[in-house]
C-alpha cells in the first residue's frame, strides 16, 4: 500500500458475530475522490448496505469515519461521522459528532470502522493501536451513557475515548442516538443509529492509541493553523460566552423560534427565559470545546454538584418553547436525562411537542397515554423523557418518533407531525428564512439545518465566494434553489473534511479549506475541485435513498409549515413557495423533474446510478 499523507490508508471491517476483524485498504483516488468522513462512508455505506437491508438486520453495516485533518491541529477539526440506513426515515442515515472520540479512534491506527453482524452477547469493540479486539460488555448493559464511559475509563485506565448507547439504543429505540465524551454527552444524535448500535448488542466502542498519519507540509500548514485559530477566537467570543443558545431572543424575534409546535409565532418572555445569557446568570460553571477548536461553544453546568455539558439551542427549543416550557432548570435536566438515555434531543422535544397538540384534540386520551399531557408542563416533558428512554407505555409509541406515532394513533394526526421524511425539524423556521424549505425538504437523510446552512446568509452574512456580497432576502423564494444547492457541496465538503460548520460563520472560506487540504495530503487541490467533490458526495447520497424508492414525493414538508403563517411576529405572513424552490434546484442540478441525476450530470460527477 502506497503511504497516504492525512491518512491511515485502513479501515477496520468487524463482523461482531462472527468476532472477526478484516483490514480494508482506502487508495488515493477513492481518498481523493470522497475526501473522508461523510464522504467515504457514504462510499462505504452503499458498497457494505447495498441491496437494501432492514436497519436493524444484523447484516445492515453501521460505519464510523473520521476525516484527513484529524490530529493535524487544524481548528474545529475534531469531529467524526456515524452512517447507517436509518431506523426512524427508512433512507438515508448520518450523524455528525465533535468532541474527543474521532481523535482517539485517529490515533488508534484505523481512518474508520465498518461494523456488521450482531454480537451473540454485549460487547465492546476496541480500537488499539492498529488491532481490534473484544471486550465482554454485559456488566454495561442497562447502564446509562454516563455510567457507562466512567465504568470503561476505570476498567481501561490508559486515556480512552468512548462512543456508547445508553438504554435507549439498547432497547432500539428509533430516536436512540450515540453518545461521547462521558458527562460532557457529544452526541450523534439524529436518525436513531442508536437503534442500529443496539440491535448488534454492541454498548460501546472504545478507542486509544498514539499513531498519526504523517504530513505533507506540517511548517506551511501550521502557519496557516496560528493565523486561523486567532481569526476563530475573535470572531468566535460571543458564542464562549453565551453558547448556541445565546441566540435564543433573536430567534424569537425574527420569527424563527418554534413555538407550540411550530404554531405560535411570538413568545418573548418564554424565550429570555430559556436563553444563554440566563443560563450565564446562574447555571453555567464553564464552558469547553472540542478537539482543536478555538470557539469553545460547549456548556458546562452544574446540577446536583455534578458537572456536565448543558443544553444548546436546539435542545431548549425544542424541548423548550416547541413544548411551551419555560423552566431553565427543569429543561437542563431533560437535557441530561435525553444525554444519559441515549436520545437526540431535537426529534425527542418535537415529538413531545407533537404529542402535546394531539392530546390538546383530543387524538391522543389521558387513558391511551396512561397521564395528563398538557402544554408548558416541564414535569410532562421529563416523565416523557423517562418513558422514550425506557420503551414504555406511551413511550414506546412517542419513541418510534412523530411520524410513525402519528400513523399509529390516526385520527388526523398527521397532521401535527412536524417532519420531512420521518425526521422532525431541528428549531429553524422556513417561514422565516425561506431557504431552509429546499434545505429541510432535500436533505438526505430527513430535515436538517445542517446539510445546507443557508439561514446565516439569509439572517446577518455575506459570502462572496458565491456571489452572495449582500445579506439575501430572507423572505424571497427567487434564487433560494440554487443557493440551496450550492451551500450542500460546499457542507458535503465540511462533513468529508469533518471541520464544524462554524468554522465557516467565523469566516473560513473555501480556499483555506483546499489549501489546508493541499499541505495535509500533499495533493494539489483546488476550489473547484472541492466543491465538485462535495457534490458527488451529495449526489450519491440522493442515489442511495432513490435505490431505496425515495424521491421527489417525499422532497416536501408539513402542510403547517406551507400552509399555515405563524399570525404574529416578524415572520407573521411569510410562507414558502417549495415547488418553485425545488423546480430552480433540479434545473441548477441537472436533475431531472422527478428528482433523479440526469445521466450527463452522473458522468460529469464520476457516479453509476445505483
Amino acid at each position: 500500500m502506497i503511504p497516504l499523507y492525512g491518512y491511515h490508508g485502513v479501515i477496520a471491517l468487524v463482523d461482531l458475530a462472527a468476532r472477526k476483524v478484516q483490514r480494508i485498504e482506502i487508495e488515493e483516488d477513492i481518498a481523493r475522490k470522497y475526501i473522508g468522513g461523510s464522504g467515504i462512508g457514504t462510499y462505504l455505506l452503499v458498497r457494505y448496505g447495498l441491496p437494501a437491508m432492514d436497519p436493524l438486520d444484523p447484516r445492515s453495516p453501521l460505519i464510523y469515519m473520521t476525516g484527513p485533518f484529524m490530529g493535524t491541529g487544524i481548528p474545529t477539526s475534531g469531529r467524526h461521522q456515524i452512517l447507517a440506513r436509518s431506523p426512524l426515515t427508512g433512507g438515508f442515515g448520518e450523524a455528525d459528532c465533535g468532541g474527543s472520540f474521532g481523535f482517539h479512534l485517529k490515533r488508534s491506527g484505523f481512518d474508520g470502522l465498518v461494523i456488521t453482524g450482531r454480537s451473540p452477547s454485549p460487547v465492546v469493540l476496541v480500537a488499539k493501536d492498529d488491532e481490534i479486539s473484544f471486550y465482554e460488555g454485559g456488566h454495561l448493559w442497562g447502564k446509562d451513557t454516563f455510567e457507562t464511559e466512567e465504568t470503561l475509563s476505570r476498567e481501561m485506565p490508559w486515556g480512552i475515548g468512548v462512543s456508547c448507547i445508553g438504554p435507549a439504543g439498547e432497547k432500539q429505540v428509533p430516536l436512540a442516538g450515540i453518545l461521547h465524551d462521558g458527562v460532557h454527552a457529544r452526541a450523534a444524535g439524529r436518525g436513531g443509529l442508536g437503534a442500529v448500535m443496539g440491535s448488534k448488542n454492541l454498548k460501546a466502542i472504545v478507542a486509544k492509541g498514539k499513531r498519526l498519519p504523517a504530513i505533507a507540509d506540517r511548517k506551511a500548514l501550521n502557519e496557516l493553523i496560528i493565523e486561523s485559530n486567532n481569526r476563530m477566537k475573535e470572531k468566535g467570543a460571543g458564542m464562549r460566552l453565551y453558547g448556541t443558545a445565546g441566540g435564543m431572543e433573536n430567534a424569537e424575534k425574527f420569527g424563527d423560534l418554534p413555538i407550540r409546535n411550530w404554531k405560535q409565532g411570538s413568545w418573548p418572555e418564554g424565550a429570555k427565559a430559556i436563553s444563554g445569557q440566563e443560563m450565564a446568570k446562574g447555571l453555567l460553571t464553564g464552558d469547553y470545546g472540542c478537539i482543536a477548536c478555538p470557539i469553545r461553544c460547549g456548556r458546562e453546568v452544574t446540577l446536583d454538584g455534578l458537572k456536565m455539558g448543558g443544553p444548546e439551542y436546539e435542545s431548549l427549543a425544542m424541548l423548550g418553547s416547541a413544548c411551551l416550557v419555560d423552566d431553565l432548570e427543569g429543561l437542563t435536566r431533560a437535557n441530561e436525562l435525553c444525554n444519559r438515555y441515549g436520545l437526540d434531543t431535537i426529534s425527542t422535544g418535537g415529538t413531545i411537542a407533537f404529542a402535546m397538540e394531539v392530546y390538546e384534540k383530543g387524538i391522543l386520551t389521558r387513558e391511551k397515554a396512561g397521564m395528563d399531557i398538557p402544554w408548558g408542563d416541564v414535569k410532562v416533558v421529563l416523565d416523557l423523557v423517562h418513558k422514550i428512554g425506557r420503551s414504555d407505555g406511551i413511550g414506546a409509541v412517542l419513541g418510534m418518533g412523530s411520524r410513525k406515532a402519528a400513523e399509529r394513533l390516526g385520527k388526523g394526526a398527521e397532521a401535527y407531525a412536524i417532519h420531512s421524511k420521518g425526521m422532525e425539524l431541528p428549531a429553524h423556521d422556513p417561514r422565516c428564512f425561506k431557504g431552509l424549505a429546499s434545505g429541510y425538504a432535500l436533505s438526505p437523510r430527513g430535515a436538517c439545518h445542517l446539510s445546507s446552512f443557508t439561514y446565516p446568509w439569509e439572517r446577518s452574512a455575506t459570502f462572496p465566494e458565491f456571489g452572495y456580497e449582500t445579506v439575501q432576502d430572507r423572505k424571497a423564494d427567487e434564487g433560494k434553489g440554487i443557493m440551496t444547492a450550492r451551500f450542500q457541496d460546499l457542507m458535503a465538503v465540511a462533513d468529508s473534511l469533518k471541520v464544524c460548520k462554524f468554522s465557516i460563520s467565523v469566516g473560513t472560506r473555501v480556499e483555506e479549506y483546499a489549501r489546508w487540504l493541499s499541505l495535509v495530503t500533499g495533493w494539489d487541490v483546488s476550489v473547484e475541485e472541492l466543491l465538485l467533490t462535495g457534490e458527488r458526495v451529495f449526489t450519491l447520497k440522493r442515489l442511495y435513498n432513490a435505490a431505496l424508492g425515495i424521491g421527489r414525493e417525499e422532497d416536501t414538508l408539513p402542510g403547517r409549515i406551507l400552509k399555515e403563517p405563524r399570525g404574529t411576529g416578524e415572520s407573521a405572513d411569510t410562507l414558502p413557495d417549495l415547488e418553485k424552490q425545488l423546480d430552480e434546484y433540479y434545473r441548477f442540478r441537472g436533475w431531472s423533474r422527478e428528482g433523479l441525476p440526469t445521466d450527463e450530470t452522473l458522468e460529469r460527477l464520476g457516479l453509476e446510478r445505483l
